[in-house]
């Protein structure tokens, strides 16, 4: 199955200029999910994940039908106030801005292996916090799963010391 087929693609969103990849198609037909949340189960396989944590919002939507086949656990990545205990936080820099995401305190366990999943690599930022974070619990990051990588965007150079798998590029 091509999985770009279930990719729409939406010139001048959300400005001028950009060309947005649209998933909701794919993400609507269960075939192309059933097929892209599969790609992802047999990644997490080959590597060795113990847990997968997945930043809000789509790192949840595809994150947690591979925790599920898996039989292991999702971790959210949240935006503040969304997290109801103690967490731990990362603040970081966009190009025009800063964002800061929070992980529970106790979402990881010191050496356990953990998938970071999300829908889209274009800088990196937000999966480059995912992994600091979990680091700094003690897990070891042995994969970053994505949809889509934006390649002109350098996300994969920024999350060079990590293992990188993508669906599709642009």
């Amino acid at each position: 199955m091509n999985l770009r087929d279930y990719v729409a693609t939406i010139p001048d969103f959300p400005s001028e200029g950009i060309l947005f990849r649209d998933i909701t198609p794919l993400m609507a037909d269960g075939e192309a999910f059933h097929e892209a949340c599969n790609d992802l189960i047999e990644y997490a396989k080959k590597i060795g994940a113990q847990v997968v944590a997945g930043p809000e919002s789509r790192g949840f939507i595809f994150g947690c039908p591979v925790a599920h086949e898996l039989k292991i656990g999702f971790v959210p990545v949240r935006k503040p106030n969304k997290l109801p205990r103690k967490t731990i936080s990362y603040k970081y820099d966009l190009e025009y801005g800063s964002n800061e995401l929070h992980i529970h305190a106790d979402a990881i366990k010191p050496g356990q292996k953990v998938l970071i999943i999300d829908d889209l690599l274009a800088t990196g930022g937000t999966v480059e916090a995912t992994a600091k974070m979990i680091e700094e619990l003690g897990g070891e990051v042995v994969g970053c799963a994505f949809l889509i990588e934006l390649e002109s965007l350098g996300g994969r150079e920024k999350l060079s010391n990590y293992d990188v798998y993508t669906l599709m590029k642009y």
